[in-house]
């Protein structure tokens, strides 16, 4: 717990219980009916335990790990009480979320020396722009300074959200005229970052649907412009997942690794859905690290994710 006590605060670790409190409760609600009158762990018990993952949004893949492993538990053991599930399932998809880590691809801030340019990706409604936002305010909390760019110059409200959030953290903007080409406004804001000796860039890009070859095209255009500036920009492509839609959040990083090398992930809108489960899901499929959880509508409420921890506030009763 000692790591967890220099990343977490103790407000903090109370702010992730309460966020994923709806998705607990619904979790456990369809785990205690799956067993309700059974004393040990069987095909029955199993075959349940099974649709309550898959309702609970982990995702059939990483369902079907939790079931192997469960079963190869009975299989030694012989006997296991339905009483011994709960600690059973938090061992085993804590254990699965462990073997699954690797290494974050994106380079820290503290590793570059120019200015560490984060470009942010999703589909319009994830809370991207307020992701970026609450972004800026940890870094600008942590002494650095700050540039956004508002880079989805498709949507006037994305611009004019953007630019509360710059005047609400106090840091500089960059932005031009609607319908102005995005890796135009990518390459004057990392020129912008450069000229002022900025510490962290923050791109917004068009949260529009496109098909993955049109989205391709724009997103390699807007690295290929900002490297003109920053050789190895962007140095981070964070891609925003809404985890209260569930199984969609799949499908957009699916069509969003397949558009463009991503780097890390965050996931919002924990709080208020029982749909928390698919933190689990897309922290094991995808390979790539969940850098971010949203748990509240807070400055403060996006946390650095912390798999452990996690799992613990999900099991807590």
């Amino acid at each position: 717990m000692g790591i967890f006590n220099k990343l977490f605060s103790k407000k903090e670790k109370q702010k992730l219980d309460e966020g994923l409190e709806k998705t607990k409760s619904t979790f456990f609600d369809k785990l205690g009916k799956a067993v309700a009158g059974k004393s040990k762990v069987d095909d029955d018990v199993l075959d349940d335990l099974e649709e309550v993952l898959i309702s609970s949004d982990v995702g059939v893949a990483t369902t079907l790990k939790v079931i192997d492993r469960i079963e190869s538990r009975v299989a030694k053991d012989k006997y296991l009480g339905t009483n011994e599930l709960n600690s059973i399932l938090r061992e085993e998809i804590a254990s699965l979320l462990k073997a699954s880590e690797i290494e974050n691809k994106a380079a820290e801030v503290s590793d570059v020396k120019t200015p560490y340019v984060i470009m942010v990706v999703g589909v319009n409604g994830v809370g991207k722009t307020t992701t970026i936002g609450k972004l800026a305010a940890k870094f600008k909390a942590d002494g650095k300074k700050v540039i956004l760019g508002a880079g989805d110059t498709f949507r006037a409200a994305a611009v004019d959200q953007l630019q509360i959030w710059a005047d609400r953290v106090n840091v500089s903007i960059v932005k031009q005229k609607m319908g102005s080409d995005p890796a135009s406004v990518a390459f004057d804001t990392v020129q912008s970052a450069v000229k002022q000796n900025a510490d962290v860039v923050l791109i917004d890009t068009a949260g529009r649907l496109h098909n993955k070859v049109n989205l391709m095209k724009e997103l390699t255009k807007i690295k290929r412009v900002m490297q003109k500036v920053i050789p190895n920009a962007p140095h981070d492509v964070m891609l925003v997942l809404d985890g209260s839609t569930g199984q969609n959040a799949f499908e957009q990083a699916k069509q969003f690794t397949a558009a463009t090398e991503v780097t890390s992930l965050t996931v919002t809108k924990l709080d208020g859905t029982a749909k928390g489960g698919v933190v689990i899901g897309i922290s094991d499929q995808f390979q790539i690290p969940v850098r971010y959880i949203g748990v509240g509508e807070g400055v403060d409420d996006l946390q650095t994710f912390d798999k452990v921890e996690f799992v613990d506030s999900f099991f807590k009763q």
